[in-house]
């Protein structure tokens, strides 16, 4: 007697054998990969912020130093100190402060608007149009202390260039003025942070150019727009992606900038050049209070923060509105 086995359950040859499941990749593989950065991340960032953190509630001056872990716990009086105006602590800061505002909106402005212009006027192809891009990214590619330094020797009163130009070849002021010193630090400084950002500026809107369809101008010329009414009505709208994070980018660089003042003016630097990366660096370095110091740094990263906050939700929200 013969037994058949049931339909569809006859041996298979081994060749039809479904092939054995894959090896999962290891899960810790990533987060080994990750380790490295992240380590550094914490040994570079995070634990000097929660240090400075906690200088600022403790009376770290020079006589805690060597002691540092003994520095009496204060609260919040090196906060008390920083913001009291009627004090010269206090009125340093805030001059600092303004100082600081007045310089961020200058440079980032005015960045922005060269970078713009020279943008839009290398966007069609003519001929040597490569070389003045490689021109105009020079000063951002060029190493910041040999670019300040130079700008240093340029702004000197005796023997810089910028005086002799001015005064020597074209005759524009009767004597050669101080650039590094008095009200006239404020204007070098404005020049030199210009000069180092506008180019990124260029960079960025260069790149964002090249993914604005030709067809667009074509079509707003056809209709009569003239080159002002296409950058408004076509380059602008098409740009706000960059411009949104440029803009940002920027304004902290700028606001933070510390080694263009350091540089150009040294440690004594004149009130009109006394940024506030630079103000806190002297507070806490020159006057040995790194308590009070360090409470400064604090309200500087938390007015950039806030500041970073409504801007990044003013943008989101305008967008919203936009596409509602």
């Amino acid at each position: 007697m013969t037994v058949t086995a049931p339909r569809g359950t006859e041996a298979r040859p081994a060749s039809a054998e479904q092939p054995a499941p894959r090896r999962r990749h290891r899960t810790w593989f990533p987060y080994l990969i990750l380790l490295p950065a992240v380590i550094l991340e914490l040994l570079i960032h995070i634990v000097p912020m929660v240090t400075g953190f906690w200088m600022s509630f403790v009376e770290l001056t020079k006589f805690f130093i060597r002691r540092w872990t003994e520095a009496p716990f204060v609260g919040l009086e090196n906060y008390r100190i920083a913001v009291d105006f009627d004090t010269p602590i206090g009125q340093e800061l805030l001059s600092s402060f303004l100082v600081t505002v007045a310089f961020t909106v200058l440079v980032v402005g005015l960045s922005w608007g060269l970078g713009m212009a020279a943008a839009v006027a290398l966007q069609r192809p003519f001929r040597g149009r490569g070389v003045f891009r490689t021109l105009f990214l020079i000063p951002y590619a060029l190493p910041l202390y040999a670019a300040v330094i130079t700008w240093n020797f340029m702004l000197q009163r005796d023997t810089g260039v910028i005086n002799h130009i001015l005064v020597d070849q074209l005759g524009l002021l009767d004597e050669a003025p101080f650039w590094l010193i008095g009200d006239n630090a404020f204007i070098s400084v404005v020049v030199v942070a210009i000069w180092r950002m506008w180019p990124f500026a260029f960079l960025m809107f260069m790149a964002g150019l090249q993914s604005i369809p030709g067809e667009l101008y074509e079509a707003s010329a056809m209709d009569g727009a003239s080159p002002l009414r296409q950058w408004r009505a076509v380059t602008l709208p098409m740009l706000a992606p960059v411009n949104q994070t440029m803009l940002l980018v920027m304004f902290l660089w700028v606001f933070n900038d510390f080694n263009t003042p350091y540089i150009l003016f040294g440690t004594a630097q004149p009130p009109a050049g006394d940024l506030i990366s630079f103000h806190i660096y002297n507070a806490s370095f020159l006057s040995w209070d790194f308590g009070v110091g360090s409470a400064m740094s604090v309200l500087l990263l938390l007015f950039l923060l806030l500041v970073s906050l409504v801007y990044l939700y003013a943008t989101q929200w305008r967008k919203g509105r936009s596409h509602a």
